[in-house]
């Protein structure tokens, strides 16, 4: 087979139209996400066979699909207006107009003859150079393009989306034989600049590289729990986030994919790979053929390992499929020695040396399920891939392993894993003992900041292609650290850039952040010309510690909790007035304090799925680190003359009030989290620090000033105050919300009209702070606050008291 190289270049072309093929799920889903990064989409399938001449009904099948689409949730678009992006038609009537489109790909049922036919509809108006491809999770790629004309067949090949698209970071590519160099290198840096995906390139083998990976590691699971006597509840806390995956775990994700997409993508393998040596366990086991054979399916048809059940007073619960008996019953906790043994444990390589020794079970479950996956994948090279990293790149991606096969054994040690697994009868490849004949003593290296992979046909280290653009604080941590407290890093990025990164739980802001924002900016004022504040945590922060100041509020130490709300403040205060420029940097959840640091931030460089908010109301409190004050500044600088201020100013006051979160960064920019023409939205989350760094620097060398402390914002008083009063009256009226939350609005609102002023006047930030410290600082001492904390500090569930 041809090999494949991979090169970073110059884009020669751009894809400004793309037209899809076929609206089911995976479809209408590429559609969105499409649309999500700005390109016009032309939605194509099939005509009702009832539809006849008239054009609604011949495109019904397109839009119910779309509007499904578009109705699900998580939502697969990040701003509802993103969604006229998209145009719907069939392939009757508009498949002419794909002639207009840059880049065609065809998502139609999984069948070879229907993609034919397809193919050959495309061929008779697609415009030479265009791009085509095929979405397909198992069907060969090269027999696809068979009889089509050579143009076609250089722009042609695989590209296997996961689903949903928006969300899951895996984008493999499988060229053929014929496909154009050029078209495989513009497709990998498009992927990943623009899509935001993790491209990986694929030989066209059975499932290609992550399903036929994670197929195996879920099959031969399911043999297991045969072996072993496992319960559902048992697997899935046991391979869960205790191994850096999703809470999904297995049983769980298997309901959410489909156990029949999974039955057939495991027969799939079976029949297309004879001479896999663990070709039996694709053989689907008899308790999965009989839910197979009872529709047990998973969440589409609402029962697979497990469903909900309507218990006592209406409330669901949640039941688990005993594998024995085939019924039903309550999901049960569970408890083993080894995971009680790792919870100290933050960091998970160290984690996986605790899991592999343990004593129990659990130990037992580990050893026999890591060993056999690390033999299984040891021998895919090369079937499968020349390159070991492209194994751990998919599995990182496509099923959100946070260390991939390769990556966790070398955690564990690769020799030393090699005795254990001979001592069980899983002996990998030759080429592993090789390599360690030669003295490697792992499959991954850091050089210079840059991550280098084991290469087996040169028995030596190379530079992963495409991280070049990537600053990864894991590989530069260990030579660039300029200072660390237990909460923060500062980390030398280079060009006069430093970077802040917090590691507490869950990155919540406490005295040790507080401190390392101080420093970091003290640093970068003397020695450098800008910081950027991001980390590489599963979140950017959760927000303030809570904790803290429930402890203090509790034991009435006010003094202490005003010092520390002041503390806060100022810290937030230092972010916005620096002499250097400071950009954060969010991704996925930043949240209350990690809101209010982005808002105080000289520029905004978010990923694409950042989930902002203030959510201060749902623990009885207001936003106590200048969020409140900055909202009030915000709509000071946005109304404008002739404006209807009250509109205004109950759109600022309901976004607290009702503690909304974005559900992507440009909806943070419809709630007033993101400014419109300063803040960024990158898509790439692997390129999100490196764009941060470049927007600090262009901040730099544009002769950035430290900007003037504020005291002309302009705040409405006693109108908008009324208003904001007789709202949550007629709300507590009608019983939409609590006394107290009557009480946190009328706090809310008194900070964001500036108090009962007689009318509209200018005040000062500080002015501005010290009403919001002050409204924070007599919240806590209410006790239906303190139940509220308590309630997310214990049970992680809002209480509405």
């Amino acid at each position: 087979m041809k090999k494949y190289t991979v090169k970073s270049f110059k884009m020669k072309r751009s894809i400004k139209k793309v037209a899809v093929l076929g609206s089911g799920v995976m479809g209408s889903r590429i559609a969105c996400h499409f649309a999500n990064i700005g390109v016009n989409v032309l939605l194509l399938d099939i005509v009702p066979k009832e539809a006849g001449a008239d054009k609604k009904l011949r495109n019904k099948i397109v839009n119910d699909a779309l509007q499904f689409a578009l109705k699900s949730n998580p939502s697969p678009i990040y701003r509802k207006s993103f969604s006229s992006r998209i145009a719907t038609g069939n392939f009757e009537d508009n498949m002419k107009d794909i002639a207009s489109c840059d880049w065609i790909i065809e998502v139609v049922v999984e069948r070879l003859d229907i993609k034919k036919q397809v193919f050959e509809q495309v061929e008779k108006f697609r415009k030479p150079g265009t791009l085509i491809t095929s979405n397909t999770s198992g069907i060969p790629i090269h027999l696809m393009n068979e009889g089509r004309s050579e143009d076609f067949q250089k722009h042609f090949f695989g590209t296997h989306f996961f689903n949903p698209p928006r969300y899951l970071k895996l984008l493999e590519i499988i060229p053929t034989p014929k496909t154009s160099q050029e078209v495989i290198d513009f497709l990998m840096d498009y992927g990943n600049l623009y899509l935001g995906k993790t491209t990986v390139l694929c030989k066209d083998t059975p499932a290609f590289i992550a399903n036929r990976i994670g197929v195996f590691s879920i099959m031969s699971l399911f043999h297991l729990v045969e072996k072993m006597g496992l319960t559902v509840e048992e697997v899935d806390k046991l391979t869960g986030p205790v191994l850096g995956r999703p809470k999904s775990a297995t049983f769980r994700t298997c309901d959410v994919v489909g156990l029949d997409t999974l039955v057939h993508v495991a027969n799939g393998v079976y029949e297309s790979c004879p001479k896999d040596e663990e070709r039996d366990l694709f053989k689907i086991p008899g308790y999965i053929s009989k839910m197979v054979a009872n529709k047990w399916l998973g969440s589409k048809t609402e029962q697979g390992f497990f469903k909900k059940v309507k218990g006592a007073g209406g409330k669901s619960d949640i039941h688990a499929l005993d594998l024995k008996t085939l019924e039903y019953k309550p999901s049960q906790k569970i408890k083993f020695a080894t995971l009680e043994a790792t919870k100290p444990i933050e960091n998970l390589r160290d984690r996986m040396k605790v899991l592999l020794a343990g004593k129990d079970k659990a130990g037992d479950f580990y050893r026999s399920s890591f060993f056999s996956l690390f033999a299984y994948v040891s021998n895919r090279i090369p079937e499968i891939s020349d390159e070991l990293y492209k194994i751990d790149s998919a599995m990182n991606a496509g099923f959100g392993w946070d260390l991939g096969p390769f990556e966790a054994w070398d955690a564990l040690g690769v020799a030393e894993t090699v005795k254990a697994m001979e001592a069980v009868g899983n002996k990998p490849a030759a080429w592993i003992y090789d390599m360690i004949k030669v003295g490697i003593k792992s499959f991954y290296k850091v050089e210079n900041g840059i991550k280098k992979y084991y290469d087996i046909g040169s028995k030596s280290y190379k530079a992963i292609p495409g991280t070049e653009h990537f600053i990864l604080l894991d590989n530069i941590r260990a030579n660039k650290t300029v200072w660390k407290n237990a909460g923060t890093t500062i980390t030398d990025i280079g060009d006069g850039i430093l970077n802040l990164e917090f590691h507490t739980k869950m990155n919540s802001i406490g005295g040790e952040i507080i401190q390392g924002i101080h420093t970091a900016i003290d640093m970068a004022e003397k020695d450098f010309r800008g910081l950027v504040i991001s980390n590489e945590g599963s979140n950017f922060s959760a927000g303030a510690n809570v904790g803290m100041i429930f402890m203090m509020a509790v034991e009435q130490e006010w003094d202490e909790v005003n010092f520390a709300i002041k503390a806060f403040q100022n810290a937030m205060m230092r972010v916005r007035y620096s002499s250097i420029p400071v950009v954060v940097a969010p991704h996925n959840m930043a949240l209350g304090g990690a809101c209010e640091m982005s808002m105080h931030s000289d520029k905004v460089v978010a990923h694409a799925e950042t989930y902002m908010g203030l959510v201060e109301f749902g623990v009885g409190l207001i936003p106590g680190g200048g969020g409140s004050k900055e909202f009030a500044l915000r709509l000071s600088d946005e109304i404008k003359e002739g404006d209807i201020e009250l509109n205004a100013f109950r759109h600022r006051f309901l976004t607290i009030g009702q503690a909304k979160v974005s559900t992507s960064a440009h909806e943070a920019f419809d709630l007033g989290y993101l400014r419109n023409g300063r803040d960024l939205v990158v898509v790439s989350r692997a390129r999100l620090l490196a764009e941060a760094k470049s927007e600090t620097i262009l901040l730099a060398e544009e002769g950035y000033t430290m900007p003037t402390k504020r005291k002309d914002i302009r705040v409405l008083g006693k109108q908008a105050l009324g208003l904001a009063y007789l709202g949550a009256d007629s709300m507590k009226s009608g019983n939409y919300i609590s006394e107290h939350d009557q009480k946190i609005s009328q706090k809310l609102a008194y900070v964001l009209c500036g108090g009962d002023l007689s009318a509209p006047t200018l005040v000062s930030e500080e002015y501005l702070l010290d009403l919001e410290r002050e409204a924070f600082l007599s919240l806590c001492g209410e006790k239906k606050t303190l139940e509220r904390i308590q309630s997310i500090l214990t049970g992680g569930k809002i209480l509405r008291n």
